[in-house]
C-alpha cells in the first residue's frame, strides 16, 4: 500500500532556481505528488514546525533561514515513501551525501541542504497535518 510523506523544497533551493529539477528528481523517483503549494512562512509558522529543536542551538538560526523566501510545500506518495525520499535526500551535510542524491547536487551546507523530508511515521503525520488541511489530502 503506498505511505504518505511530507517534504520542503527549502529557501535556498527555490532562490537558487533547482525547484524545478528536484521536483523532477523526486517524480523520477517514482513519487506522486499529491499536493503542492508555494508559499513564504512566518518566523512564527516556522518555530511552530520545528519545535521538537528548540532547544537545539541551531533553533534560531533555523527558523529564520526557513521564513528567509518561498518554499514549496510537498505530500508526497508511493510504497515505502518515508524511507525513499531519505535515501533520494541524501545525508544532511551534503558533503557526506551519496554521488546522486539531492542534497549532493543541490545542497551548499549542513544549514543550506535544499530539502526536507520526515523521518519517520509519526513525523510525517505532524508534518503532513501542520500543513495541509485534510480537504487538501484527499
Amino acid at each position: 500500500m503506498a505511505q504518505r510523506t511530507f517534504s520542503i523544497i527549502k529557501p535556498d533551493a527555490v532562490r537558487d532556481g533547482h525547484a524545478a529539477a528536484i521536483l523532477a528528481d523526486i517524480e523520477k523517483a517514482g513519487f506522486k505528488i499529491v499536493t503542492i503549494r508555494k508559499q513564504s512562512i512566518s518566523n512564527a509558522q516556522a518555530q511552530g514546525f520545528y519545535y521538537v529543536h528548540k532547544e537545539r542551538p541551531f533553533f534560531g538560526e533555523l527558523c529564520s533561514f526557513m521564513s528567509s523566501g518561498p518554499i514549496f510545500l510537498m505530500v508526497l506518495e508511493k510504497d515505502n515513501a518515508i524511507a525513499d525520499l531519505r535515501k533520494l535526500m541524501g545525508a544532511t551535510n551534503p558533503a557526506n551525501a551519496e554521488e546522486g542524491t539531492i542534497r549532493k547536487k543541490y545542497a551548499k551546507s549542513i544549514g543550506e541542504n535544499a530539502i526536507h523530508g520526515s523521518d519517520a511515521e509519526d513525523t510525517a503525520k505532524f508534518e503532513l497535518g501542520y500543513w495541509f488541511a485534510g480537504y487538501e489530502l484527499i
